[in-house]
C-alpha cells in the first residue's frame, strides 16, 4: 500500500492517459501508423504548447500610434482562421465529453493545449496587425509555428480512416468529429494561404501605391463615385463579391459608358506597383547571374559589343552572352503565390470525386427498404458540405489565378514597351513594326493564358489516375483492354495536335501578312484611290485571305476529327472492356455495365482536355521564346557609342574623327527599318554606310549640310543622335545628356491637340509658347483651326496639311529649348515666304544662340551658314565657309524659290484641316455611341451571322445537334429501362449522365463487390439473351449518336468557315469603297482592329464558343425532357430556382457586355500608342522623353487593366451565385429523395437517372450562362464588322454615262460654277470656280496655304463630290462617269510618295500592263536606274512602305509611275519637294518632254517650274483670282502672282 503512490510514476501516468499497459505506456507504432497516444501527447499537446509559448512573445509587440493605410487581406485570413480553429477545438471538447471514450483524458489534454495555442495565436495576430508588421507578412516564425500543427492533423485523420468507425453513419458523433478534423485541416491550409496575399514589403512599395491612389488615371474623367475595388472589404464581401454590387447596378442602369465608370484596381494590381516589383525581381535575377553593372544596370549586357575596347569597364566574358530569361523573372515575381493556389485546385479536384460517391450512397440507401433515416440524412449533409466547399474553393482559385495573370500581363507589356525604347536602331530593324506590336498583343495574350492552363497540366493526370483506380476496383484487369485503345489514341492525338499547331502557325503567318498588307493599304489609301487600284489590292488581300482560310479550314476539320474521336471513345472503351471481362471468364451484370460506363465517362474528360491544355502550354512557350528573342536584342549603349574623351577644342560640341557608321540592316528584304524617322535619305537597303567622317562643330554655330538625293545627310543626323551602329573612329557629342531638338524629314505628329504636340510634356510657358508659334509661322494656321491650339490632330497628323505638320514638328523641337538642334530639311515643305520667315525668325532668330545642323536642298540659304558640309555617297567631300563651298555647289537662278504650300499632304484645301478636325471631334464625341454600342445586341447582328453561315447550312447544323442530343438521351433512358427490367440481376444501382459536360458516376461503396443470385441454367440463358438484346440496342443507339456527333462537328466547322469568308469579304469591299473623308476622320487603328482582332474572333473564337453554347442549350432541353418524364416533382424546386437563375444572369449580362466593350475600347489606345512610339522612336529618344512615354504607356495600360479586372470579377460574382444555387438544388433534391424513400414510391432506374441528371444540371446551367455571355461578347466583333459593312458611307460607283475607251482624247477641262464644301455648315473650299483649261495646256497653280489648290484635284478625281456646279472633261460631266473609269483615265503624282512593301515592278505597274524595258526606261528618265540596279533590279523589294529608298528617291519612283500612264491629263501635286535642285531641273525637263501633248496641271513647288507654263492659275479663298500667262501676270501692277514672286525674293 505504501509503495503504490511511490509506484505511480510517468509510465503509470501515461498508461492511464492513453489507456495502454504499464509495460508499453507510449507505443510508437500501432496498426501500421503512429499510435494515437504518441500523436496526441507529442504532436498534439507538446507541439501546441510550444506554439502557445512562442505566440505569447508577440502579444506585447509595440503598437503604432497612427494607422492610415488599409490592412492587407492576408492578415484577415489568418486572424479568422486562428479564431475558427480555437472554436473547433471547443466543439471537439464537447464531443469528447459526450462520447466518454476510454482515452477521454488524453483527448481533453490535447484539445485543451490546441485551444489555448490558437487563442494565444489569434491574440498575437491581432497585436501584430497594429504594429510595424502591418504592411508586411509578419514574422517568419508564425507560418513555421502553424506548420507544427500539421503532423497531428495528418496522423489523426489516418487513425480515423483506419479504424473505419467514422465512415459508417451509425455513430453520428464520430462522423462529426471526423468532419471537424477535416475542417481544421482546411482552416490551417487557409491560414497558410493568407501568406500568399498582397502585402507591401518596403516603404518604397507603399509610397508607389499611395501616390497612385491620388493620381487620376484618366485626366478630367474621374468622378467622385469611383472607388478602389476589393481593398478594405470584409471577408464575406470578398467571398461573395458584394463589393462589386454597386458597379453591377450601374451596369443594369446602363451607366457603364466610359472607362472611368469602373472601379480602380486594388493597390497590389496597380500597374506602377506591379512593374516596380517586376523590375526588382529582374534586378535580383541579374545579380544572381553576376550581370549587374553599377553604372548601367540594364545596358550593354545583352549582346556582345564590337567595341569592347572602348568600354569603361570590362564585363566577364561569360556574363556578356548570358541573358536574363523572362520565364525566370516571371517565376521569381509570381511563382510562389501561383503555385500555392494549386493547393486549392487539388482540394477542389478531390472534392469533385466526393459528390458522386456520396450520391451513390444516397441511391444505395433509397434501394434498401427500411434503411435508417439517419443514413440518408448524413448523405444529404455530406453532399451539401462537399459541393459547398468545392464551389467556394474553385471560385477563389479562378479569381486569384486571374489576378496573377493580370499582374503578369502588366509586367510583360511594360517590359516590352520599355525594351522598345532602349533597343538599338539596327537591332530593331530585324523586326517589322507589325511584328513588334504583335509581341505586345498576341504573344502576351498567349503567355497570360498559360497561367489559366498550367494547373490543369498536373490536375488532369491526377483525375485520370484516380478514375483508373476506381475502374480497376470495378472490373479488375479487364479495364486494360479498353484503356489500351484510349492510350493508342494518345499518339493519334499528338499527331493531330502537332498538325493543328503547325496549321495554326501557318495561319498566323498568313494573317500577319494580310494585316500587314491591310495596314499598308490603309496608309496608302489616297494613292490607291487616285490610281484606282482598289480592285488589284482587293485581289491581293483576297489571295492572302484565301491562304489564311485554307489553313483555318484544315484547322477546323482537324478539330472536328478530335471531337468525333473523343465522342466515340467511351463506347469503344466500354465494349472492349466488357469483351475482355467476359473472355477472362467473368459474368456481366447490369450493375457492372453501368458503373463501368460511368467511370469510362470520367476517364474521357482528362484524356480529352489534356492535348488542348498541352497545346496552350506549347503556344505559350513559342510566344515566350519570341518575346525572349526581342528582349535579348542589343540595347543602345550610348556610353560605348560616344567617346568618353572630351574634344581637344573646348568650344566643339560635335567631333568626329575618321568615324564610320552603318544602318547594319538585316539581310531579309522585309525587315528594312522600323520607325518613320529612319525613312530619310541614305537609308538604302543592305546597310547604307557613312565612312571616314571628320567633322568638328563649334558651339552656337549654324552648319548647313547639302548634297544630292541619297547622299547620307539624314544618316549623318542619325549618327549624331546614336541611332546608327558605329563601325570605327570616334564620335563625341558634348551635352548629349540634355538631348537634341530633332526635326525629322517626315514629320512625326502625335494623336493629340496642337498644343500638346508642341509642349511635348513640358510645362506651359505662355510668353515662350507665343514666341515659338510666331517663329514657326503657325499663328495663321491656329486661327483657321476650329479650336485653335486645342484642336485635336488625327493619327500621325492626318488632319493637317503637309506644311502644317512640318512646322508643328519644328515648333515642338523649338519649345524643347535644347542646346543642339538637328533639322532635317524642314524648309522643303513650305512656301518661299514661309521658308524665309522660318529661316530669319526661327533658325537665325529664336535659335540664334543654339548649335544648329540643318540639312537642306535650298541653296539660297547656304550663305547664311557658319559652316557648309557637302556630302556625297556617305562621305563629306567638302567642308568650309559658304564662300569657299558655294562655288562647288552649282548656282541656281535667283527666282528658283519654293513658293507654295508644299506638301499639303492631304490635299484638302482651305478648310480641310478645320473640317477634318470637326469630324474628328464628332467622331471622338460619338465614341460611346458609335464605337461602343450600348445595351444588348440587336437581332440584326444574329441575323447577319445567320446569313453569313447560310440559311440551309444553319438549319443542318441545328438538325444534327438535335439528333445528337436525342440519341444521347434515348440511350440514357434505355439504360434506366434496362435496370428497371432485369431486376433479378441487379443488387445496386449505378447510373450515369453523359451530357455535354462531365459524366457523373454513381457508385455505392457496396457496389464494388457484387451479389449474384443462384439460378439454374435456363434462367442464366434468358438473362444472357436479355443482356445481348439490351446491349445490342444500347450499342446501336451509341453508334447512331457518334455518327450524329461527327455530322455536327464537320457541319459546324464548314458553317464557321463560310461565315468567316463572307464577313471578311463584305467588310473589305465596304471599307475600300468608303470615301476619303471616312479615312481622314477614323483612326487607322480602329479600322485595323476590325481586320485583325475582330476578324480573328469571327474566324476562330466565335465558332468555338457558339458550338459550346448550342451544345449546352440542346443538352439542357434534353435533360429537362428526361427529368420531367422520370420524376415530374423534381421540376417543383426548379421553377423558383429557374426564375432566380434568369434574374442573376440578366443582372450580370448587362454589365458583362459593357465591360467587354470597355475592354476593347481601352485596348486600342495601348496598341496605337505603342505603334506611335515605334514610329517616332528617334524623336522620343533624341529629345530624352523615354521616361514620360513609359508613364503614358503605364497610364493607358492601367485603364485597360481596370476594365479587365472588373470584367473578371463580374464573372466570378456570377459564378459563386450559380454555384450556391447549384448547392441548393443538390441539397434540395437529396432531401426530396430521402422523403420519397420514406413514402416508398420509387422506380430505381428512373430515380437514378433523374438524380444523376439533376446533379449535373447546375454545371450545365452555369456553363449555359457563361457560354451565352461569351458568345455575346464574341458577337460584338460581328456587330463591329457589320457596322463597317453596312453603316459607313460609300462612294457612288454607279454610272449614268458610258464613255468611249479613249476618253478623254483631247484633255479639255472645264469648271462650271464649281462649289465644294467638305461638310454642311462649313465655308466653301471651292467657291464658284469657273475656268477652262484647253487641250494640251500646261497650267501652274499657286496660292497660299488653304487657298483651294488641292481642292481642285480632289474635285477632279471626285474624292469629294461637288455641292453645286459641274466639271466637264472633253464635254462629259465627270459626275456621270463611273468612278473607277474616271480615275484610271487621269494621272496624278501625289505629294506624299507612298510605296507598298512589294517589288519595284509592282509599285510601278501593279496590273502588269507594261514590259520590262518600258519600266526600266521610265526609271532611267527619273534618274533612278542606277539606284534600282544597285538594290537588285525590278524584282527587288522596296521595304516596308518604301523604307529602302530615301524620301527623294520615293518621289522619283512616283514620277516614274506617271510616266508609264497613258492618260491625257496629268496632275502634279508638288512632286519634287524632297529632291535636290539639280535633279529637280532634270525632272522638269523630263516632264516637259514626255507630256508635251498632254494637259498638265501643276501645283507649284518652285516658281521656276511654272514660269514656262502656258498659264498660271492663282487661287485665294476657294476663288479664281488670276488666270493668265506668267508674262502677262508679271506685267500687271496689282498682280497677286507678282507679289508672290517678290515675296520669294525678299
Amino acid at each position: 500500500m505504501e509503495g503504490s503512490p511511490g509506484g505511480f510514476g510517468p509510465a503509470e501516468l501515461i498508461s492511464e492517459l492513453c489507456h495502454t499497459s504499464v509495460d508499453t505506456p507510449l507505443p510508437v507504432w500501432q496498426n501500421g501508423t503512429i499510435s494515437p497516444c504518441l500523436n496526441q501527447l507529442i504532436f498534439g499537446s507538446l507541439s501546441h504548447a510550444i506554439i502557445a509559448i512562442c505566440c505569447v512573445c508577440y502579444i506585447s509587440v509595440p503598437r503604432l500610434s497612427y494607422i492610415a493605410s488599409s490592412l492587407p487581406i492576408g492578415w484577415g485570413f489568418r486572424a479568422a482562421s486562428a479564431l475558427l480553429l480555437a472554436l473547433l477545438f471547443v466543439g471537439d471538447l464537447v464531443l469528447v465529453f459526450e462520447l466518454q471514450a476510454p482515452d477521454i483524458y488524453l483527448d481533453v489534454l490535447a484539445d485543451g493545449c490546441c485551444l489555448l495555442a490558437w487563442l494565444v495565436h489569434f491574440g498575437a495576430v491581432l497585436a501584430l496587425q497594429r504594429s510595424i508588421y502591418r504592411r508586411t507578412r509578419g514574422p517568419a516564425a508564425l507560418p513555421v509555428l502553424a506548420i507544427f500543427s500539421l503532423p497531428n492533423l495528418a496522423f489523426t485523420l489516418t487513425t480515423y480512416v483506419q479504424e473505419n468507425i467514422h465512415v459508417g453513419f451509425s455513430k453520428p458523433l464520430q462522423v462529426i468529429r471526423l468532419a471537424l478534423t477535416i475542417t481544421r485541416a482546411v482552416l490551417v491550409l487557409v491560414y497558410l494561404l493568407g501568406y500568399t496575399f498582397p502585402c507591401y514589403r518596403t516603404q518604397r512599395d507603399l509610397l508607389s501605391c499611395n501616390s497612385e491612389d491620388v493620381a487620376p488615371l484618366v485626366v478630367s474623367e474621374l468622378d467622385d463615385g469611383v472607388t478602389v475595388a476589393e481593398d478594405g472589404c470584409s471577408l464575406l464581401s470578398r467571398f461573395l463579391y458584394l463589393w462589386l454590387n454597386p458597379l453591377l447596378r450601374r451596369g443594369k442602369r446602363g451607366e457603364l459608358e466610359r472607362p472611368s465608370d469602373v472601379f480602380q484596381l486594388p493597390h497590389r494590381l496597380r500597374t506602377k506597383a506591379v512593374t516596380l516589383r517586376f523590375h526588382q525581381c529582374w534586378q535580383k535575377c541579374l545579380n544572381s547571374k553576376g550581370l549587374e553593372r553599377s553604372d548601367r544596370p540594364l545596358r550593354g549586357n545583352l549582346q556582345e559589343n564590337s567595341w569592347s575596347e572602348v568600354q569603361p569597364e570590362e564585363i566577364p566574358e561569360g556574363a556578356r552572352k548570358q541573358d536574363v530569361r523572362l520565364f525566370q523573372v516571371l517565376h521569381k515575381a509570381f511563382g510562389l503565390r501561383y503555385y500555392l493556389l494549386g493547393v486549392l485546385k487539388l482540394v477542389a479536384s478531390m472534392l469533385a470525386f466526393a459528390g458522386p460517391l456520396l450520391l451513390s450512397g444516397l441511391v444505395g440507401f433509397m434501394e434498401k427498404e427500411g434503411a435508417p433515416l439517419s443514413q440518408g440524412a448524413w448523405c444529404a449533409v455530406g453532399l451539401f458540405a462537399s459541393t459547398f466547399v468545392a464551389a467556394i474553393l474553385r471560385n477563389i482559385f479562378v479569381y486569384e489565378v486571374s489576378k496573377v495573370a493580370l499582374e503578369a500581363r502588366a509586367a510583360v507589356i511594360s517590359v516590352i514597351y520599355s525594351k522598345a525604347l532602349k533597343v538599338s536602331g539596327s537591332a530593331l530593324a530585324r523586326f517589322s513594326m507589325g511584328e513588334v506590336v504583335n509581341f505586345m498583343s498576341t504573344d502576351t495574350d498567349r503567355l497570360v493564358n498559360f497561367f489559366n492552363s498550367f494547373h490543369e497540366v498536373w490536375s488532369l493526370p491526377f483525375q485520370f489516375v484516380l478514375a483508373l483506380y476506381l475502374l480497376y476496383l470495378q472490373v479488375g484487369v479487364a479495364f486494360l483492354g479498353g484503356v489500351g485503345v484510349a492510350l493508342l489514341l494518345v499518339p493519334l492525338n499528338k499527331v493531330l495536335a502537332s498538325r493543328i499547331l503547325e496549321n495554326n502557325k501557318q495561319m498566323l503567318v498568313h494573317k500577319d501578312g494580310r494585316v500587314k498588307l491591310m495596314t499598308e493599304i490603309l496608309f496608302g489609301i489616297r494613292v490607291l484611290k487616285y490610281y484606282s487600284w482598289e480592285e488589284h489590292f482587293t485581289q491581293k488581300i483576297a489571295e492572302a485571305r484565301k491562304q489564311e482560310l485554307h489553313h483555318l479550314k484544315v484547322l477546323k476539320y482537324l478539330d472536328a476529327v478530335c471531337v468525333y474521336t473523343w465522342a466515340a471513345l467511351p463506347v469503344v472503351i466500354s465494349i472492349l472492356t466488357f469483351i475482355t471481362y467476359v473472355l477472362l471468364g467473368n459474368s456481366l451484370t447490369a450493375a457492372k455495365v453501368f458503373s463501368t460506363l460511368a467511370l469510362v465517362g470520367m476517364l474521357i474528360l482528362p484524356l480529352n482536355a489534356f492535348p488542348w491544355v498541352l497545346n496552350g502550354t506549347l503556344e505559350a512557350k513559342v510566344s515566350l521564346d519570341r518575346i525572349q528573342r526581342f528582349l535579348t536584342l542589343q540595347d543602345q549603349d550610348l556610353a560605348v557609342y560616344y567617346s568618353q574623351v572630351s574634344p581637344e577644342d573646348p568650344s566643339s560640341v560635335v567631333q568626329m574623327n575618321q568615324a564610320s557608321f552603318s544602318w547594319k540592316q538585316s539581310e531579309e528584304a522585309h525587315s528594312v527599318g522600323i520607325s518613320d524617322d529612319r525613312t530619310e535619305e541614305g537609308l538604302s537597303r543592305r546597310s547604307f554606310y557613312l565612312h571616314a567622317l571628320n567633322i568638328s562643330i563649334k558651339r552656337g554655330s549654324l552648319v548647313v549640310v547639302v548634297g544630292k538625293v541619297g547622299c547620307g545627310k539624314s544618316s549623318l543626323l542619325a549618327a549624331i543622335t546614336g541611332e546608327l551602329e558605329r563601325c570605327g573612329g570616334d564620335v563625341s557629342v558634348h551635352g548629349r545628356e540634355q538631348g537634341f531638338g530633332l526635326v525629322v524629314q517626315e514629320p512625326w505628329i502625335q494623336h493629340a491637340t496642337v498644343r500638346d504636340n508642341i509642349l511635348f510634356g513640358k510645362d506651359f510657358d505662355s510668353m515662350f509658347y507665343q514666341a515659338v508659334i510666331e517663329a514657326c509661322a503657325l499663328a495663321d494656321d491656329l486661327n483657321v483651326l476650329p479650336n485653335g491650339d486645342q484642336t485635336e490632330v488625327g493619327e500621325n497628323g492626318v488632319t493637317l496639311s503637309g506644311g502644317q505638320k512640318s512646322r508643328l514638328a519644328l515648333a515642338r523641337a523649338v519649345y524643347m529649348d535644347k542646346e543642339m538642334y538637328l533639322l532635317d530639311d524642314p524648309l522643303a515643305a513650305v512656301d518661299a515666304d514661309v521658308a524665309h520667315h522660318l529661316m530669319e525668325k526661327c533658325i537665325l532668330g529664336i535659335l540664334r544662340n543654339k548649335t544648329r545642323i540643318l540639312c537642306t536642298h535650298r541653296i539660297e540659304f547656304v550663305d547664311k551658314a557658319d559652316v557648309v558640309v557637302v556630302m556625297d555617297n556617305g562621305m563629306t567631300v567638302r567642308t568650309g565657309t559658304p564662300s569657299e563651298v558655294l562655288s562647288f555647289v552649282k548656282a541656281v537662278p535667283k527666282d528658283s524659290k519654293n513658293n507654295s504650300n508644299a506638301m499639303e499632304k492631304d490635299s484638302l484645301g482651305e478648310d480641310e484641316p478645320a473640317t477634318n478636325q470637326l469630324e474628328q471631334e464628332a467622331e471622338l464625341n460619338m465614341f460611346g455611341e458609335e464605337q461602343k454600342q450600348m445595351g444588348k445586341l440587336s437581332w440584326a447582328v444574329y441575323r447577319s451571322y445567320w446569313r453569313a453561315v447560310g440559311g440551309c447550312m444553319a438549319v443542318l447544323v441545328l438538325l444534327s445537334l438535335f439528333l445528337m442530343q436525342a440519341s444521347k438521351n434515348v440511350s440514357d433512358w434505355w439504360l434506366s429501362h434496362w435496370i428497371s427490367h432485369i431486376k433479378g440481376n441487379v443488387t445496386d444501382l449505378v447510373s450515369l449522365s453523359a451530357g455535354p459536360h462531365l459524366t457523373l458516376t454513381i457508385i455505392s461503396p457496396e457496389s464494388l463487390s457484387f451479389y449474384i443470385l443462384d439460378r439454374d441454367s435456363e434462367t442464366s440463358g434468358n438473362v444472357s439473351s436479355d443482356l445481348k438484346f439490351y446491349m445490342s440496342v444500347y450499342g446501336s443507339l451509341a453508334a447512331a449518336n457518334t455518327l450524329f456527333t461527327a455530322a455536327r462537328a464537320f457541319l459546324f466547322a464548314y458553317g464557321g468557315i463560310c461565315a468567316a469568308t463572307i464577313v471578311h469579304k463584305r467588310l473589305l469591299s465596304s471599307v475600300l469603297k468608303a470615301p476619303m473623308t471616312f479615312f481622314d476622320t477614323t483612326p487607322l487603328g480602329r479600322i485595323l482592329n476590325r481586320f485583325s482582332s475582330d476578324i480573328y474572333s469571327v474566324d476562330d473564337s466565335l465558332p468555338f464558343v457558339l458550338n459550346i453554347l448550342l451544345a449546352n442549350v440542346f443538352g439542357l432541353v434534353g435533360m429537362l425532357v428526361v427529368m420531367s418524364y422520370g420524376l415530374p416533382w423534381v421540376l417543383l424546386p426548379l421553377v423558383p430556382l429557374g426564375a432566380l437563375y434568369y434574374q442573376t444572369q440578366c443582372y450580370y449580362r448587362h454589365s458583362s457586355r459593357e465591360l467587354k466593350r470597355l475592354c476593347s475600347l481601352t485596348l486600342s489606345p495601348v496598341y496605337s500608342h505603342f505603334s506611335e512610339t515605334l514610329s517616332g522612336l528617334a524623336t522620343v529618344r533624341a529629345s530624352g522623353h523615354t521616361a514620360r512615354f513609359e508613364e503614358e504607356n503605364e497610364r493607358r495600360l492601367e485603364q485597360n487593366q481596370r476594365c479587365l479586372f472588373n470584367s473578371n470579377a463580374a464573372m466570378q460574382w456570377l459564378d459563386i451565385r450559380l454555384q450556391m444555387i447549384g448547392v441548393t438544388v443538390v441539397t434540395g433534391i437529396s432531401v426530396i429523395a430521402v422523403i420519397q424513400h420514406q413514402m416508398k414510391s420509387i422506380d430505381p432506374g428512373l430515380v437514378g437517372l433523374s438524380l444523376s441528371y439533376a446533379l449535373s444540371i447546375t454545371n450545365l446551367l452555369s456553363g449555359l450562362i457563361f457560354s451565352f455571355a461569351q458568345t455575346e461578347m464574341q458577337l460584338v466583333s460581328v456587330e463591329r464588322t457589320e457596322e463597317y459593312s453596312t453603316n459607313i458611307p460609300q462612294e457612288p460607283h454607279q454610272t449614268n454615262t458610258e464613255v468611249p475607251d479613249l476618253w478623254p482624247e483631247r484633255g479639255r477641262i472645264q469648271f462650271v460654277g464649281a462649289v465644294l464644301a467638305y461638310r454642311p455648315g462649313l465655308p466653301n473650299a471651292l467657291d464658284g470656280v469657273n475656268l477652262e483649261i484647253l487641250p494640251g495646256e500646261k497650267v501652274g497653280i499657286v496660292g497660299r496655304t488653304g487657298s483651294g489648290k488641292s481642292s481642285l484635284f480632289l474635285a477632279l478625281f471626285r474624292m469629294v463630290d461637288l455641292n453645286q456646279g459641274r466639271i466637264l472633261v472633253d464635254e462629259v460631266d465627270i459626275g456621270s462617269v463611273r468612278l473607277s473609269h474616271l480615275r484610271s483615265k487621269l494621272a496624278i503624282i501625289p505629294q506624299d510618295p507612298f510605296l507598298f512593301s512589294s517589288s519595284v515592278r509592282e509599285n510601278l505597274d501593279p496590273h502588269g500592263h507594261h514590259p520590262d524595258y518600258r519600266l526600266l526606261d521610265a526609271l532611267e528618265q527619273c534618274h533612278l536606274g542606277d539606284v534600282v540596279q544597285r538594290i537588285g533590279g525590278l524584282d527587288s523589294e522596296v521595304g516596308e512602305r518604301g523604307k529602302s529608298l530615301s524620301v527623294g528617291q520615293r518621289q522619283l519612283l512616283c514620277l516614274a509611275r506617271a510616266l508609264l500612264t497613258e492618260a491625257n491629263i496629268l496632275c502634279i501635286d508638288e512632286a519634287t519637294a524632297s529632291v535636290d535642285q539639280k535633279t529637280d531641273l532634270l525632272l522638269q525637263k523630263t516632264i516637259r518632254e514626255k507630256f508635251k501633248d498632254k494637259t498638265v496641271l501643276t501645283i507649284a513647288h518652285r516658281l521656276n517650274t511654272i514660269m514656262d507654263s502656258d498659264r498660271v492659275l492663282v487661287m485665294h479663298a476657294g476663288k479664281v483670282v488670276e488666270f493668265d500667262s506668267p508674262d502677262a501676270l508679271c506685267q500687271k501692277q496689282d498682280s497677286v502672282f507678282k507679289k508672290l514672286l517678290q515675296g520669294g525674293e525678299d
